[in-house]
């Protein structure tokens, strides 16, 4: 489950500054339009040590070959993470639904990405490094700006191919069956709190 795709945040002169003075010294960053970022091409490694030594204020990501900033939550974000925990803890007790996991993405796993939460089974993640391969992942759950502004709750599904070939936004208010392996369903109508 997640909602949609976001315009990537604008970053801070100040947080750029400082991600800038912590970075290895052959990853050369650039701040353009309030956006950061590198100067050269970017391997997995440069970028997970970059991502090591960031300011607890810069939450990065890789994808498409490509360092990208990922917004911090605020308030209503992490009221939504809250609200969803309760609902997955409630009906699926066997499973646990992990904040800020580190995943690896795209072909060959040579993206990474931050989801704001994994469902997974109890003690997957145990043992795992920063990074985690997605099998055994069930649900990977974003809470983005965009579709908060909308109201929308997006469920993406059957995955193929790096790709999710299925995808159904719902108003915030619906009831939401979020298909097998997960098999919950999500009475929204909670959500219309957190309208922006």
């Amino acid at each position: 489950m997640t909602p949609g795709t976001a315009e990537r945040p604008q970053m801070p002169i100040e947080d750029f500054e400082e991600l800038a003075s912590v970075a290895p010294e052959h990853v050369r960053l650039e701040f353009v339009d309030g956006r950061v970022r590198t100067k050269d091409p970017l391997s997995v490694e440069d970028f997970e040590e970059l991502e090591r030594r960031a300011p607890e204020t810069v939450r990065l990501e890789y994808v498409n070959g490509k360092l990208e900033v990922k917004a911090m939550p605020d308030g209503n974000h992490r009221s939504i993470h809250v609200w969803l925990v309760r609902q997955f803890l409630l009906q699926r007790p066997d499973l646990d639904l992990v904040p800020e996991s580190g995943v690896k993405a795209e072909a060959y796993r040579k993206g990474r990405a931050r989801t704001d939460a994994a469902l997974a089974p109890v003690d997957h993640f145990r043992g795992h490094g920063e990074w985690s391969e997605t099998d055994g992942i069930l649900l990977a759950l974003e809470i983005t700006s965009h579709d908060r502004d909308n109201n929308t709750l997006t469920v993406f599904s059957e995955p193929k191919d790096g790709r999710y070939h299925q995808s159904v936004s719902y108003p915030w208010g619906d009831t939401v069956q979020l298909p097998s392996p997960v098999d919950i369903t999500l009475d929204t109508e909670k959500l219309k709190d957190y309208a922006d």
